[in-house]
Parts: C-alpha cells; sequence; structure tokens
C-alpha cells in the first residue's frame, strides 16, 4: 500500500504538542518528560520491548487532560490555568482538597456553591472526570493501533502508587511501570524547569511512597545531573530519533484513520462540539467531488477538516462556554486556536500542508478572518470549502451562546455572508448541496445493534445532559433512560461518558450533535 510519509511517532509528537496547550506548560514539555522517561527506563534496566512501551506512554499520558475543559471551569474557572499548577501540589488527600477550595473562586458556580459541590461529594465529579480523561485516551491509543501495553499505561494517568488516585483499586505495583516512570518523569521536568536540579530532586522525594513509585524516584536520585544534562536541545529531533522500536510509515488509509482518532478525540474539548470534525470532513468530502476538485486536494481537504479544531486545546473552557459575547482578551485566546493547529502539526513535510490548510478555516474572502487575515486569490480551493463547511456544521451544533440552528436558517445565513463577500459563491453552493444528502450514518447501521432510541440517548448523553434532563428531553422517567445508558455501555463495551463519544463519533453517530438544555 501507499506510503503517506508520515511515521505514527510524529503523530504522537504532534498530539503532545496539542497536550502542551492544555497543561498551560510551554511547548515541548512533554517530549522533555519524555527524554526523561526513557533515560530513567534504562537507568531500571528495561529491555527494548519495555522502553518502547514507555516511549509511547510518555508522549500521551496527559493527553486527555483536556477534554470536557468547560465542565471543570464550572468550579474552577480557566481550567488549563488550573492544570498547569497542579504540579505544584501532591494532588491526593486533603493538599489536593486544599488547592481545588482554593481555585473554586474563580468558577462560574463561585466559591460558596463550588466549595459545598466539593466537600458534599467528596470530589467525586472530579474523579469521574478523571475517569473519563483516562478512558477516552485508552480508546485513542486503541485507534491509533498501539498495543494493549500502552492503552493500560495511558489509562493509568491519575493512578498513584498509593492507591489513593483513578482508578482507585491500582496501588503499588499493580500499577504499569510504564505509568509509574513517566509520571515522575513528567513532574520532575515541571520542577527542573521553573526551580532547578535540587528542588525537583527534593519535590519527587517528598512524594516517594505516596505520589509516585520509590524505585523510580531512587532512579532520579542516583546521579540527577547527568539525567537532566541537555534536556532543552534539540527536543523533537531527539525525541523521534530515540524511539526504541522502528514503526514503518503509516500508509494513506492508515494515517486517514489516525487522523479520524485524534479529530474526535479532539473534538471531546466541550461536550457540544462533539461530531464536529468528522462532520465537517464529510461535507468537505462531498463539497469537493461536486465541484471536481483533484483527488489530491480532496484528500487534503479532507484531513485539514479532520484536525480543523486541535488548537482549541489551547483555549480555556469557561472561554469556549462563554454564554454571551466574549471579551477582547477571550476573543483573542479564541483566535489563536487556527495559529495552534498550524504549530502542533509542523513537521513533517506531509503533515505541515495539512496544519497550513487546517489552519485557514476561519479565513475570510474579504480578507476578515484569522488568524492570518488572508483572503481572495490567497486563498485556495480547498480552504474555501473548508472554511464554508465548518462554519455551516457548527451552525447547526448547539453552543452556549446560541441554540443550533436549522439546516434551512444555517443555509440562508451562509448565503448572506457571500452575499457580504466572506464566503466564496461556489464553495458554499457545493456544501449546501453536500448537506442536502449527507445522513447519519447511524441510521444506516449503528454499531453493536444499538436501537434508534439508544442512539437518541446516547447523542444527548454525550452532549452533556444528566439522566433526568434527558428524561426530560424524551418525555419518560429517568430509570428508563439509566436503562437505556446501561445498555448503551454494555454494548459499546464502554464504562464513561468520554469513552461512548468517542465509539460514537467513530461511528458518525454524531454527525448532527443533539440539542442540550
Amino acid at each position: 500500500m501507499t506510503s503517506s510519509g508520515v511515521r505514527l511517532r510524529e503523530l504522537l509528537v504532534a498530539l503532545s504538542l496539542a497536550t502542551d496547550l492544555g497543561l498551560g506548560q510551554p511547548s515541548e514539555h512533554m517530549l522533555r518528560s519524555v527524554r526523561l522517561s526513557l533515560r530513567l527506563g534504562e537507568r531500571l534496566g528495561l529491555a527494548q520491548p519495555d522502553l518502547a512501551t514507555l516511549y509511547d506512554v510518555s508522549i500521551l499520558t496527559y493527553v486527555g487532560c483536556p477534554i470536557f475543559g468547560n465542565e471543570a471551569a464550572l468550579l474552577f474557572g480557566d481550567d488549563i490555568d488550573f492544570r498547569a499548577h497542579t504540579f505544584d501540589v501532591d494532588f491526593g488527600g486533603m493538599t489536593a482538597m486544599r488547592y481545588m477550595l482554593h481555585r473554586t473562586r474563580a468558577g462560574a458556580l463561585g466559591p460558596v456553591r463550588g466549595g459545598a459541590t466539593l466537600v458534599a461529594t467528596g470530589g467525586r465529579g472530579i474523579i469521574e472526570q478523571m475517569a473519563n480523561h483516562c478512558s477516552a485516551s485508552g480508546l485513542l491509543a486503541q485507534r491509533l493501533g498501539l498495543s494493549d501495553e500502552v492503552r493500560a499505561g495511558v489509562e493509568q494517568s491519575y493512578a498513584r502508587w498509593d492507591g489513593h488516585g483513578v482508578p482507585a483499586h491500582l496501588r503499588g505495583e499493580s500499577l504499569a511501570l510504564s505509568a509509574r516512570v513517566s509520571h515522575v518523569a513528567d513532574t520532575c521536568e515541571v520542577i527542573h524547569r521553573a526551580a532547578g536540579i535540587e528542588e525537583a530532586v527534593a519535590v519527587v522525594t517528598a512524594r516517594s511512597g505516596t505520589h509516585f513509585d520509590p524505585q523510580v524516584v531512587a532512579a532520579v536520585r542516583r546521579d540527577p545531573r547527568s539525567l537532566f544534562a541537555g534536556l532543552q536541545n534539540d527536543t523533537v529531533d531527539a525525541v523521534l530519533d530515540a524511539e526504541p522500536v522502528e514503526r514503518p510509515p503509516l500508509t494513506e488509509q492508515e494515517l486517514d484513520v489516525a487522523l479520524e482518532a485524534i479529530g474526535d478525540f479532539c473534538d471531546l474539548r466541550c461536550a457540544y462540539f462533539a461530531g464536529h470534525a468528522r462532520g465537517t470532513a464529510d461535507l468537505v468530502s462531498a463539497a469537493a467531488a461536486m465541484l471536481n476538485m483533484p483527488d489530491r486536494d480532496t484528500t487534503m481537504a479532507r484531513r485539514a477538516a479532520l484536525v480543523h479544531d486541535v488548537g482549541r486545546f489551547g483555549v480555556p473552557g469557561d472561554v469556549w462556554d462563554t454564554p454571551g459575547p466574549l471579551s477582547a482578551r477571550s476573543w483573542e485566546r479564541v483566535r489563536m486556536h487556527p495559529y495552534y493547529v498550524e504549530r502542533i502539526f509542523s513537521r513533517p513535510e506531509p503533515l505541515r500542508r495539512v496544519g497550513l490548510l487546517a489552519a485557514t478555516h476561519h479565513e475570510r474572502m474579504d480578507g476578515s478572518g484569522y488568524h492570518r487575515g488572508s483572503g481572495g486569490v490567497l486563498l485556495s480551493a480547498p480552504a474555501r470549502v473548508l472554511g464554508a463547511a465548518d462554519a455551516y456544521h457548527a451552525m447547526t451544533q448547539p453552543r452556549p451562546h446560541r441554540p443550533a440552528l436549522s439546516p434551512s436558517e444555517a443555509a440562508r445565513q451562509l448565503e448572506n455572508e457571500v452575499q457580504q463577500g466572506k464566503f466564496d459563491r461556489d464553495a458554499v453552493s457545493a456544501v449546501l448541496a453536500a448537506a442536502g444528502v449527507v445522513t447519519r450514518r447511524a441510521r444506516v447501521g449503528a454499531p453493536a445493534g444499538l436501537t434508534p432510541r439508544e442512539i437518541e440517548v446516547l447523542g444527548l448523553l454525550v452532549g452533556g445532559l444528566p439522566n433526568k434532563s434527558i428524561a426530560r428531553a424524551l418525555g419518560v422517567a429517568p430509570k428508563t433512560v439509566g436503562n437505556h445508558v446501561e445498555h448503551i455501555y454494555a454494548k459499546l463495551n464502554v464504562s464513561s461518558r468520554a469513552a461512548a463519544a468517542m465509539v460514537a463519533m467513530q461511528y458518525g453517530l454524531l454527525a448532527t450533535a443533539p440539542v442540550t438544555e
């Protein structure tokens, strides 16, 4: 089969850059953590297969942290800033509770209501969010073709040596060694960068036997200067070159599958985005065919559509969740997300071309778009189709500042913007024609025998509604909804809303997002 010229490790590096954004850490933080993990793995005497697992787990350890960021923002405000400072805290027991109670001052619920919720529930909502993050990350690893060992390590992102993490039943050596090493390496990178070697050693030593495996901490304490030496130099190339086991380049088909998985996963940034990447890509493909676009351009446009909003990881969840007009500061942060996707997919050349096209999705023909303000002849035909498809599909999904528009209302708005000179007429005509024939694949053949009612419940569940609200929307009893949810989870072989969302997007069940309250 034809090689895409892209290796899986290059996609993993791109995901690590997106993770940095969601963690509130400088670019290449996760990659420096990978270098530390591999050095620790060598000190622990790991064989090459175990180092290969450690490599993948270290890159993806915290990739799921930014998902459902709008829900974290209800309690803590800017979820990225909240996450950025968690490295300073031994995130278990009362130290974690004190930190979270302090941060409720910035949340939308306010310090009194937010604090009362935390205390009354013992932080169960936060624990459930952590479990959601882990299960979705594990499914992403699986869809990227990574091993069961990698999936297990990634799903233990919030596990702790003392058993006070998530999943709660894991403690000590029942944790994957790859997870134990990557947790230490990640904290070491942050503290070393901020305060130096001695402080990094002091912090991990203080957490030995609680958060961290004492054996891994001992490996840090053994000649720490050589452990941290040259950590900042040529980071991306060093990580790419350090892959313990050489994997062949992805085929064209494998690359498409991987980008679909990444697009679906990044749509979990906020529940109401679910299905947007896949829905936009479907519109782009159909519109490109109607315009007789060359196959190469069509492929490129679909790939760009799948990942065009990965940069959302760099914008706080409370910004996306704003119900009214954005402040100047928030608007500026939103304007950055196309730039982020360009930065994330900056290498190798086949991915760079995808990133450059993806970054045009908010550009407009009259130059009024962002982030570059390009327009007219500077926008290629694929860019024009991508912009129109993105705008149309987003209009048909609910957002905090407005309900979903009907297809006809979205079409009218798009046509009005053609009249204003913002969109290319041919691109819009093709997208609207495509929208008339694009159907939800769920109606053709849902996976695992889901019934039409279960698909309806799944859509509302993924959209962020609790069972009682779903019951009101469907006119049924909450107990009935609970039974549907149990059946959905069993049929899809998942145990969390995030994992259910990943499977739903994989099978195209959310091409049109559900209406939320």
